[in-house]
């Protein structure tokens, strides 16, 4: 006879410390349901009353046959017999809450454990919970809260600022995680290169280099990765190169950051003898590497270099090609100018294409002309986000089809699809200033646009004329060329021309790709200015010096 069936025929002979020794036994046995019906059987049946003791192991229990709602039953239990100050018991109940992403419940146990407890585990918890959902907001009114914040909660919010696009936010929190008096470990240096290399931020990248040196911190292949891409990232690729140099090269992860930051700067050869000196130490690809040579290849026009490698994928290494992968080799096949043989490839496919891959082929058609493949392109995908109709339109605009651009606005109008905004940034004293088109909400509009006009108009001197066929309304020619003129990244330019002295090197960011007109404005500025100046856009990174770019006008 059990336990349970005798203590139902006897219920005044229990022995309580016998009752938790049941339900721990039907746990180790793997049956935790029975731990919970036995409960309830005692309950029923018995004089038992039940202490914390017994609560953690029912807790036990609904964790790990994911019972939420005998959970919650619980919780009331606790709270009527006064229990859920207890540190056995609390606990395990916000990591149940946690797991089953009922943050409500667990944020309303995490205050009431706040006036007991400052222990950071619990609010460690609580950051992980939000985090893992996106809820940086909510993750950073814990982290507020929380009275005392070890490595872990610095770290959990800087990497969750870096997943969440808070670049600034991440950075800032480093700041602060410094001025602390903890000591930064891998973890919070690898998060913050990452925001540093997006956002660009050079001179606080530098920083955080100099302080991983100056604490001594061993660099393993994540940190070494991580160094990479930041000096390539900020502009910076002779950086880079010299610290792939002088670190450990034992995992393919350094070797695929290194070539896709010579990919980013436009540099094919340098990656063709990068990849050599890869094999020759015998460290074997993988698909990222794969990937990040077909990138370079179509930036720098090496269309049998990319069919080469595609094919030594399977043929070599038996990588089996992914969408990312037929998606470079179609950019460089388009790029070319081969847009028939970069359609055959698209339509043979093993993988369903992406927007990704029809939006390259897409954007080939606008730059030569091809209206008919253009609109066969669109036909294909199957959504369309605001840069795909303002390529189609660019293409109705350059064969002068007012009508069919003016209807694809309106498409996009009644589809309520925004236009993605253009953002360009340069980091001058220590801060960043951000420019939209036409933009006149910095302090120093007035001086900007000066020295902008002065400068489109020395531009205009040397040759400059502005590609005004990209306007996509039909307007005057002046309105088309006054829209130009005030594109961010030339905001940015001025800027920078107005705060540095002559010679010095100006560096822009942008969200999205730059265009034609403001590539041609970049390379006639370098000349009439003598300065260099490298813009860093979405796609890769662009080096203007003595009126020539080093994407060779392929890009």
């Amino acid at each position: 006879m059990s336990y349970v069936n005798c203590l139902k025929k006897h219920p005044y002979k229990i022995v309580f410390p016998y009752v938790n020794s049941i339900l721990r036994a039907s746990l180790e046995k793997g049956s935790p349901q029975k731990s919970l019906k036995d409960y309830i059987t005692l309950l029923h049946f018995t004089a038992f009353c039940p202490d914390y003791r017994t609560y953690a192991l029912l807790l036990r229990a609904c964790a790990r046959c994911s019972d939420l709602y005998a959970a919650m039953e619980i919780h009331c239990h606790l709270t009527k017999v006064g229990l859920l100050s207890n540190q056995h018991v609390t606990p395990p109940l916000l990591k149940l809450y946690i797991a089953h992403d009922r943050m409500l419940e667990a944020c309303e146990l995490f205050w009431s454990m706040l006036e007991w407890s400052t222990d950071p585990f619990h609010g460690n918890l609580m950051l992980m919970g939000f985090l893992k959902s996106g809820q940086l907001d909510k993750a950073y009114q814990i982290f507020k809260r929380m009275p005392v914040k070890d490595l872990v909660s610095w770290n959990s919010m800087i990497a969750g600022a870096v997943r969440s696009s808070r670049l600034k936010d991440a950075m800032n929190l480093f700041s602060r995680l410094f001025s602390s008096g903890l000591v930064p470990d891998g973890f919070s240096f690898s998060s913050v290169l990452s925001a540093c290399a997006r956002a660009g931020a050079r001179r606080y990248g530098m920083w955080v280099h100099q302080l991983m040196n100056e604490l001594k911190l061993e660099i393993n292949h994540i940190l070494s990765s991580a160094l990479v891409d930041m000096y390539a990232k900020c502009g910076r690729i002779d950086m880079a190169a010299e610290i792939f140099n002088t670190v450990k090269r034992n995992h393919i992860s350094v070797w695929n950051t290194m070539i896709s930051g010579l990919a980013a700067h436009g540099l094919g050869s340098d990656v063709v003898i990068l990849f050599r000196k890869m094999k020759s130490e015998e460290v074997v690809p993988d698909r990222v590497t794969f990937v990040a040579l077909l990138t370079a290849c179509s930036h720098c026009g090496m269309v049998e270099e990319a069919r080469q490698y595609f094919k030594s994928m399977t043929t070599e290494y038996s990588i089996t090609p992914e969408v990312e992968h037929y998606g470079a080799l179609v950019d460089t096949l388009s790029r070319a100018g081969l847009l028939d043989e970069a359609y055959d490839l698209v339509r043979s496919m093993n993988v369903k294409p992406d927007a990704v891959i029809w939006r390259a082929l897409l954007s080939a058609c606008r730059r030569y002309r091809q209206t008919k493949l253009g609109e066969v392109t669109v036909e294909h995908m199957a959504s369309h986000g605001s840069g795909d109709y303002t390529l189609l339109s660019n293409i109705y605009s350059s064969a002068n089809r007012w009508n069919d651009s003016e209807e694809l606005w309106k498409q996009r109008k009644q589809k309520k699809i925004r236009k993605s905004k253009g953002l360009s940034w340069v980091e001058l004293g220590g801060s960043t200033h951000e420019f939209k088109a036409g933009d006149r909400s910095h302090p120093d509009t007035e001086d900007i646009y000066r020295v902008l006009l002065e400068l489109s108009k020395r531009a205009k001197a040397e040759g400059y004329a502005p590609l005004t066929e990209l306007v996509t309304k039909d307007v005057s020619e002046e309105e088309r060329e006054e829209n130009l003129t005030f594109h961010s990244e030339k905001l940015a330019v001025a800027y920078s021309v107005l705060k540095t002295g002559p010679g010095t090197e100006i560096m822009v960011s942008k969200n999205l790709q730059t265009c034609s007109d403001c590539h041609e404005w970049m390379k006639i500025i370098s000349k009439v200015l003598c300065r260099v100046i490298i813009m860093r856009d979405r796609i890769r990174f662009h080096r203007f010096e003595s009126g020539c770019c080093s994407c060779k006008d392929y890009w």
